[in-house]
């Protein structure tokens, strides 16, 4: 049997425009300060220094004032205990018994008598020079220059966006329904393809 209808269905269609949630930092000012102090260079140099102390080996060559008063004054005592001690010795020889006259003689000879004994040879001066040394230095201070960075952010001011979901429909859902058949006659002998029936047959 021919088809007679043709029925088209028309779907919905629709558009979504979407917007995400976000969250807005707003009113925020920032500002950058910088400070620069400048390095340097310095350089300390201390050359080599000899020290000669010669005062011990000129005192005992040509003694000072008061080092010659002072040698002076101890060789002074000595020779007044040497001569005490000399002194006493022959006053106790005097007061032993015997003759007086003898032992008189025999301290005056001692006492013209030469000198005796080792002597010591001797170097001028006798005192050594002293010296000392101080070795050279050099200090090298190098410094950089320094950077000092001040950021300052003002505190700011967030805000909350929400989503959103638009919807809009471009086409509504829709049958169409169409008749593709032929044309009905009544009578049917109207049609102008009408062929009779062959009743003898």
């Amino acid at each position: 049997m021919e088809q007679l209808l043709k029925i088209t269905t028309i779907p919905l269609e629709y558009q979504l425009k979407i917007q995400k949630a976000r969250l807005e930092y707003s009113n925020s000012d920032a500002s950058l300060e910088m400070h620069r102090t400048p390095g340097g260079f310095s350089m300390k140099s201390r050359p080599a220094k000899l020290n000669l102390d010669t005062f011990e080996a000129r005192n005992s060559v040509v003694p000072t004032t008061r080092r010659s008063i002072s040698q002076i004054a101890a060789k002074g005592l000595q020779t007044a205990q040497q001569t005490s001690a000399q002194y006493a010795q022959e006053g106790q020889q005097l007061l032993k018994p015997g003759d007086g006259g003898e032992l008189l003689g025999q301290i005056f000879r001692q006492r013209a008598q030469m000198p005796t004994g080792e002597f010591q040879l001797g170097f001028i001066p006798s005192a050594p020079v002293s010296i000392t040394y101080q070795e050279p230095d050099l200090t090298l201070n190098y410094e950089m220059d320094k950077l000092k960075f001040d950021l300052k952010v003002a505190q700011g001011n967030y805000q909350f966006v929400p989503g959103d979901i638009e919807m809009s429909i471009t086409q509504h859902p829709d049958v169409q329904i169409e008749y593709i058949g032929e044309p009905m006659y009544v009578p049917p002998s109207a049609s102008p393809n009408y062929e009779p029936l062959d009743v003898r047959a």
